[in-house]
Formats: structure tokens, sequence, C-alpha cells
């Protein structure tokens, strides 16, 4: 999978560039505040239909302008792709070939990406909620079923959640069966697809992170073993579950069961990661979770990802940043930096200075 061309109009300080790609590592340079992050940001919302940064698309409209557009043209093993998307301040169209697509779980899977950004330390060091995203984002690229299934699952328990509000409880007893059969049906889809991924994401992280650390530190990564089993059987477990807490989630106004819950266990020798850890040992760790990632779209997909690397060049030691250089050998890379980084002289790249949002040749 590789990016050919990247057309920004509108889009955040880029007012009409066009950016070329080649085939391995491709590195975008330049003063700070210049776009170089912006670039990067446009290439992955392309790919999954959200921006790392920023939760509300009227953001990545140029200041002073009514819309933004970035496209793309892509290459991958089933052929060429041409994706863009138009932003408007509370809508946004969204083409693949030319053709206008309705649904979000459309975009997903044309264009697969990896995005690293020191910002990704939220992946070991925040809440829950964080993983989540992390899992929601990177599985609903490799399975459509999976998005439809976390899309239908939030609706339903958004539903559930107004129900447990209401002070008619002769209502609330009666209706919240109904809504749990439903929710259920999407949790088992839910809970089995992040469980099949942290199986993968697991081994494949703690063998990254060894070759990082020279094997120094030890990497494991766990889902929380609240529900194991086949689809059927964890629908039914969960039924189960909110059926004998009625009373709990009333109280609370909110249902405190089900994957909306769920955490990923991410551990350093031994010790919980975010309670434990070192701020250069969480970076470590979750580049090496971003590099797992990366594998595991390769095998799933049969083609390697675009990897997006933005900023990350400054937080690394120097045997580090050698041995992430390394590692995106064979793939598409998108680096971000300040400037040529030493680790890269000698190495063929293909570099792109940006300056005031603009391509500077």
């Amino acid at each position: 999978m590789r990016i050919k061309n990247l057309k920004l109009k509108n889009f955040r300080n880029y007012e009409n560039e066009s950016i070329a790609f080649t085939d391995g590592l491709n590195v975008v340079f330049g003063r700070n505040a210049q776009g170089k992050t912006n670039c990067a940001e446009a290439v992955f919302y392309l790919c999954t239909g959200t921006s790392p940064r920023s939760r509300r698309d009227k953001q990545l409209i140029r200041h002073g302008a009514d819309f933004a557009e970035i496209s793309a043209e892509c290459e991958g093993v089933y052929g060429n792709i041409e994706i863009s998307a138009k932003i408007l301040e509370n809508s946004r169209e969204v083409k693949i070939n030319g053709n206008k697509i309705t649904r979000n779980a459309d975009i997903l899977g044309n264009i697969f990406s990896v995005f690293f950004s020191p910002h990704e330390l939220r992946l070991i060091q925040d809440g829950p909620d964080e993983r989540r995203r992390f899992l929601n984002i990177s599985i609903s690229q490799l399975s459509k079923p999976y998005y439809v299934a976390l899309s239908r699952y939030n609706k339903i328990l958004e539903q559930r959640n107004n129900l447990l509000k209401n002070r008619d409880m002769s209502l609330v007893y009666e209706t919240l069966p109904v809504w749990d059969e439903q929710l259920c049906k999407y949790a088992a889809v839910v809970a089995s697809k992040r469980t099949e991924f942290a199986a993968m994401l697991a081994p494949l992280a703690m063998e990254i992170h060894s070759y990082l650390t020279d094997g120094a530190e030890v990497l494991e990564i766990s889902p929380e073993k609240k529900y194991k089993g086949d689809e059927k059987e964890l629908s039914e477990k969960l039924f189960a579950e909110l059926s004998a807490n009625y009373e709990r989630d009333i109280r609370l106004g909110f249902t405190a069961s089900g994957p909306h819950r769920d955490d990923l266990d991410i551990v350093i020798d031994g010790a919980d990661a975010k309670n434990f850890a070192s701020q250069g040992q969480m970076r470590t760790a979750a580049l090496s979770v971003k590099l797992a990632e990366v594998e595991i779209f390769k095998k799933m997909s049969g083609e390697y990802p675009v990897l997006i690397l933005d900023d990350v060049m400054s937080e690394l030691d120097l045997p580090r940043r050698k041995k992430l250089v390394a590692r995106t050998v064979g793939l598409q890379t998108i680096l971000t930096c300040t400037h040529a980084e030493r680790v890269l002289y000698g190495k063929e790249v293909h570099k792109i200075r940006i300056e005031g949002g603009k391509v500077k040749k």
C-alpha cells in the first residue's frame, strides 16, 4: 500500500498544495508550526475518516475558508484508488474513485495506515478510553463488521442509558430486556474481535519491544479477562450480567457492564506501565504497540499499511532512532521532523520541505 500524491485545499494552514510521495521513507521536514503534522493528519484522515488530533471536522478547515478538500491517489495490491473528502462546517462528502459514499464504514479498508506521534503516550498513561479508541480505529480498518457492530452497540447503549434515567420503573423493567437482547448481539461481535486482535498484538509487541530495548525489558499486553467464549456464549454471559444488575444500573443512571468498559493491561517487567513506567519506557512501549499494529495489518490484509511517524525522532535516543528506521524498510513511511536527522544520513529517502503551509523545492 502506498500513497502517490496528496492534494490539500484549505486544510489547516494549507491553501492549495500538492505533495508527491515515493516508496520507502518520505521525510517531511521544516521548522515548527509550518504544517508538517497537518500533512500527516490529512493522510490519516483519508485512511480512517477521522483525525488523530481533533474530534470535530470543522476544526480542519483553514481559518477564513468555508470548506476544506483533501484527496489522494493510492496504489495497493488490488489496484489504484482515488479517495477524496470535502469537509464543510457541519457535514462532509467523501468519494472513492469518483463515487460518493454514504456510509462511514465504506471509508475504511481502502487505504490502511498506522499513525504514531508523541501524543500516543496516551495509549499507556491515560485511562481505558484511549486504549479502546486505539482498538476501535485499528480493528475497524481491518473489519467492517466490527465497525458496524460497534456503531450499533453505541447507539443502543445510548438508548439504554437514557431509559435508565426514566422515573417510570415499570416501563424501565419492561423495556430493558428488549434493548439488552440487541445490545448483547453486537457486544459479542465487539468483544470477540477485540480478543482476537489482542491475541495477535501481544506477542508482536513483546518481540518489537525486546528489539528496541536490546532485550533489557519485557512488555506484556493482555485484555481484561471478562468475557470468554464464542459470540453466542459472550452474548449470553453479558445478557445474564446485565439482567442481574438492573438495580445497580438504575441507581447509577448508566450501563456499568459491557465492552464500553473494556481495557488492556499493559505491563513492563511485571509492573503496570501506567503507574510505574518512566516517560521513556512508556514511549518505547507505545511505539512497540504501533509497530506491532503494522505487522497485524500486513498479516490480515496481505500488504503493509502506510506508516505515519509524526515528530517521533526527537523523543528517542540515537540507538532507538536507528532501530526504528531499520524497522521501516519495506513499507512506505511518512516521517515528520524539524530537520534531516543524523540517523537518516546515507539513507535513500525522499525529502519534502514544508514552510508556511507550502512545499518548497
